[in-house]
Parts: structure tokens; sequence; C-alpha cells
């Protein structure tokens, strides 16, 4: 289909990405989606989920081989296999979030559109995951053809460590050949392959990646591509991430806006001690649902990998050894949204590319990756029908926490 036949009233895309959760641990009790109050355990047998705080002490395991142990060849049964380990430190993998905690995405999800096929493009963690966010890859071009498929870590001392080209010297990733599953070399995290930042430049379509801060990150993806990080277009990332509710407020929205969590606190990542990310993603929709921008915006709330929590959908694999991922939940949220729908329409993190696209005129499958193959999510909205007012959503107030003793930006 040409694109530039599509017409929308969407002029403004925001992709919100929070940490590490399923569908099944954040979305129980969604009418109408496929949501599991079970799990198998590595013996065969049916086990009850229970709930566990978003704010319990520790966090799971989810790197390519935790993938490879949990999918177990699609039974989705190894997920206990480091339960006794968990168990000792006040938990394991078999939760959902209790109902009071996760109220603002559940209302959310009822209010507006909730996606039960929604899988992680990728089969690691953080890293490789906001690649595919913003390119629908995670290859580690030109360094090698191979595919990024863990978080980066010190080579000498194999700690953990920050990815990008500012990332220190000693910091690498893992890599996987996706033709075979063998492991390939261990580059440095600094790469170049298109991003969708180049196609909206070249349709003079305003974008930008609000991040908790500068420099080399987990979450801060444009700065491991380097065309971005050294040229011009690097000014388009923004911190902190809180100055998308300024920009709403001041109908200042880019065409496209990647929202980081504000902080750990706010990030719904497991171990941070924390229930807050709720109130962050509410104070972002909040912000511009009661602006002038609400009746031009779609809103997509999606989390980047499954955190070693239990889902019971087998995610589709395709011809290669390291996609899909385990499934993840999206909320689609706009005036155009289908009210109360729940899309049971197989969406990848490259759907998002690919909705990108045909609003604003890419041909699609422009970056040649994962968004040829991914549909486009217009299932989950209706453009025939009238913009539906907004209601704010319920939710504590947002106050971000900083280290550096600066006073925040907070929700209203």
């Amino acid at each position: 289909m040409d694109p530039n036949r599509f017409h929308s009233p969407i002029r403004h895309v925001v992709i919100l990405v929070q940490e590490n959760r399923t569908s099944d641990y954040l979305f129980q009790n969604v009418p109408g989606a496929d949501i599991a109050k079970t799990a198998i355990d590595e013996h065969g047998h049916v086990v009850p989920l229970e709930p566990i705080s978003l704010a319990a002490p520790y966090d799971l395991d989810h790197g390519h081989g935790a993938w490879v142990r949990d999918y177990d060849a699609g039974k989705m049964d190894g997920f206990a296999k480091n339960l006794n380990q968990m168990q000792k430190r006040g938990g394991g993998p078999f939760a959902y979030a209790p109902a009071h905690e996760v109220r603002p995405y559940h209302e959310l999800a009822t209010q507006y559109v909730f996606a039960d096929r929604m899988f992680q493009s990728d089969q690691a963690g953080s890293f490789p995951s906001h690649q595919y966010i913003i390119s629908g890859s995670a290859a580690a071009t030109p360094l090698t053809p191979f595919n990024v498929s863990s978080d980066p870590f010190n080579k000498v001392t194999l700690e953990k460590g920050d990815a990008g080209c500012d990332a220190p010297k000693n910091v690498v990733v893992d890599t996987i050949n996706p033709h075979n599953g063998a492991p390939g070399p261990t580059p440095f995290p600094c790469f170049d392959r298109p991003v969708l930042s180049d196609f909206l430049d070249q349709r003079g379509i305003s974008w930008r990646y609000y991040q908790n801060h500068l420099g080399p990150g987990l979450w801060h993806a444009f700065d491991a591509i380097g065309h971005v990080r050294y040229g011009s277009d690097y000014a388009n990332v923004v911190t902190p991430p809180e100055t998308v509710l300024a920009d709403a407020r001041h109908g200042t929205l880019p065409g496209v806006s990647w929202v980081m969590p504000a902080d750990a606190k706010h990030s719904d990542h497991a171990g941070s001690e924390s229930a807050a990310g709720p109130s962050w993603v509410a104070a972002v929709v909040n912000a511009i649902g009661q602006s002038g921008e609400w009746n031009s915006t779609a809103i997509f709330i999606t989390w980047d990998d499954w955190g070693g929590w239990y889902d019971h959908v087998s995610p589709r694999q395709y011809s290669n050894y390291f996609e899909l991922g385990f499934r993840v939940p999206l909320v689609v949220v706009s005036p155009y949204a289908k009210k109360g729908y729940v899309s049971h329409v197989h969406h990848e993190f490259g759907s998002l590319l690919a909705f990108c696209e045909r609003v604003f005129h890419i041909p699609k499958g422009a970056l040649r990756s994962t968004d040829v193959r991914a549909d486009d999510l217009m299932d989950a909205f209706d453009f025939a029908q009238p913009p539906r007012a907004f209601v704010r959503i319920r939710a504590h107030r947002f106050v971000p926490a900083r280290d550096d003793g600066s006073t925040p930006l907070e929700d209203p």
C-alpha cells in the first residue's frame, strides 16, 4: 500500500517503554485477555501464580541463556529452574502484581486497547531490546554481522557496564550468529545501522528520545548508534525524561517521542524495591491527555523484556536463533483507540516502527528489519470515530528520584 495515500489525524506518536514484566504478571483479570492464573513448572506440575509486589526486593535472571532455559523448546516450563535460589531471596517467577499496585495500568487497558499478543522481538535483556525499539534490529554492524545478545559488561572484570559509544573502552557485548545460534565476537557497543530517526529526518518529522541522563546506559539506545551520537541528531536526545511532561503542557511534543523511565524507582524493574512505575506512566498519559495535542496523539506503552517472570504464551520462532522473545504487555492510548478492545493480533517491537512508517508516510519496511514482517497496529484504532474526550487516569502523585540534589519537575 502506498503510504502517501493513507491519512490519519495522528501527528504525535509516543512510545513509552517500561522495564521487565510480562502480560501474565501485570494484567490479571483484564476482560477478554488471554492471561494465565497458573504456570507449569519443570516437573510438569500446575502451580498457581501468587501476588508478589512490584517492589519485591529481588530480580530474576533474564539474559539470553535464561530465555533458552525458560522457553525450553516451546514447553514454557523452565522458569522455575532457579526457583529455590529465588525463594531464598523472597519469591520466584510464578507471580502477578497485586491489583492495587497496577490499577492505573488496568484503567488504561480497559478504557483503551490492551494487546495480548505483543512480543519482544529479541530473546535477551534491556540493551538489545532497546535497539530493536529504535531500529527493528540489534545487529552489531559494522563490527560484526551478528546480533547483540547481552547487556554490556567489562571484558576484564566481567562486571556489568553501560552500553554506547560513550562506554568505557573495556566494555563489550556478546553477540549471536542468528543462522546457527553460535556465539559471535564481543564488540564494543557502538554500532551504525539504520534507525527510524533517519527516515523521520528525511520526512521533516521531529523526534526526541527522553532519557535519564546523557552518556552510556542500558536504556540509552541512540548513544549506541554512531552516526546519531556523533552527529547533529544527538541534540534530540533529551534529559531528564520528565521533560516530556512540560513538552506536552506547552504544546511542543515532537512527531515521535521515545520516553524512557524517569528513574529506576519508576521503571517497574524488579529489584528496584519500588511500586511507583504506574505513577510515572499515568503522569505522562495525563499530561498528554490534558494538553491541546491529545486529539492528534497515539501513545504506545510497552515493556522492554520479560524480566524472568512467567508468561504462558509460547512465542513464534522465526528462521533464526534470536527472534521472537517472550510476550510483553502493550497498551494503546489515543482518542481514536477502540474502547475496551483486546487485540489478539500478533505484534512485536517492529510493529511500533511500522505504525510510525504508516502515519508519517515512510515506505513500509524502510529499515529492512523487523518492520518488514511486523503488522502496523491499525487494528487498535478507529479513525472514523470522533476523538474521545480524555478522562484523567487515577494514580499516586509522580515525584521523580534525583541523585544530584536538584529540584525535579513534577506532575501537577
